[in-house]
């Protein structure tokens, strides 16, 4: 691409480099901007310049666009439940059993490969890839609703709403056994199970805080279905979570230990119901729900009340 000369405003003088390369170029993140401008893409003056080099009066910054390269997934004619989409982002609703990101073992049939598809000439780079932006993922059986950027800009955005615990999320669940509360917090943080290094586990090692909020939606035999809210959103952060309370996710294999009657869920039973956020465009607070799918449903009618049952939906 062609090299852009641009003179700074007054109001950016003593201001880095790559800082005022993003208030012209917002549709790629600082990280980008900072890995270009080390790769020799901007200068100032006709000088190379670093990316913490503070802006003067009459400096002329010459800066060569990121070239966005496409991401190396195939794109695939998959259907998708869009429950919202416009210029900058989409809300999709993700069915149990479909993998997000392509990985060794999943190479096709993710949620980007259908996305790429769907989004074709509509996304632009993100950190210089033309990819949809995963602002939060949910696990492979996990259903329910997820954000996706469109462009670097609205990824950017809403990742800053995610990193100060802005969002909305609420999900419902199925635990095993009744919570000692029917509501209340699980404040203890996350990191690698020492032990099995694909886990996750209440650890106070290399571990970051995790907070979930819970309430008892109604008692089963030996079942609870629960509404929880994530005030952070650390990695299988509910499964392990109910998992450390002694009451871990029906059906899940990893943190828990189904019964027969739950092998029929594949996987555990919880769903991404509800995502609030603010547009990064518009400023307005967005929500959506999603309904409790079947596979859910079905697996709760197997279950029968308890006589202390109150239906607090």
């Amino acid at each position: 691409m062609q090299p852009i000369d641009v003179l700074p405003e007054a109001e950016f003088v003593g201001v880095r480099l790559d800082k005022y390369l993003q208030h012209v170029f917002p549709e790629f993140s600082r990280a980008a901007l900072q890995k270009a401008i080390e790769e020799g893409t901007a200068a100032v003056n006709g000088k190379s310049a670093s990316k913490n080099y503070k802006l003067r009066a009459g400096d002329r910054v010459t800066f060569t666009p990121l070239e966005v390269r496409p991401l190396e997934v195939v794109p695939q004619n998959i259907p998708l439940d869009i429950v919202y989409e416009d210029g900058d982002l989409l809300v999709v609703n993700k069915p149990k059993g479909m993998v997000v990101h392509p990985a060794p073992g999943n190479p096709d049939g993710t949620l980007v490969n259908a996305l790429l598809y769907h989004c074709g000439d509509s996304l632009s780079g993100i950190n210089g890839v033309l990819r949809p932006g995963i602002v939060h993922r949910i696990d492979k059986d996990t259903s329910g609703l997820l954000i996706v950027a469109k462009n670097d800009f609205a990824h950017r955005l809403l990742s800053e709403q995610i990193a100060a615990h802005s969002f909305t999320r609420e999900y419902r669940a199925i635990i095993t056994g009744h919570l000692k509360s029917d509501s209340g917090k699980v404040d203890a943080p996350i990191g690698r199970d020492v032990r099995d290094r694909k886990k996750m586990a209440v650890t106070d090692k290399n571990s970051k805080s995790a907070v979930t909020h819970y309430e008892t939606l109604a008692k089963y035999v030996g079942y609870a279905y629960v509404r929880l809210r994530l005030e952070t959103g650390r990695t299988h952060q509910i499964r392990v979570h109910m998992a450390y309370l002694g009451h871990p996710l029906a059906g899940d294999t990893v943190y828990g230990h189904p019964k027969r009657r739950e092998l029929t869920l594949c996987g555990q039973c919880l769903h991404a119901g509800k995502i609030g956020f603010i547009h990064p465009r518009t400023g307005a607070y967005l929500e959506f729900e999603s309904p409790l799918p079947d596979y859910f449903t079905q697996f709760q009618r197997s279950l029968t009340l308890t006589d202390d049952y109150t239906d607090k939906n």
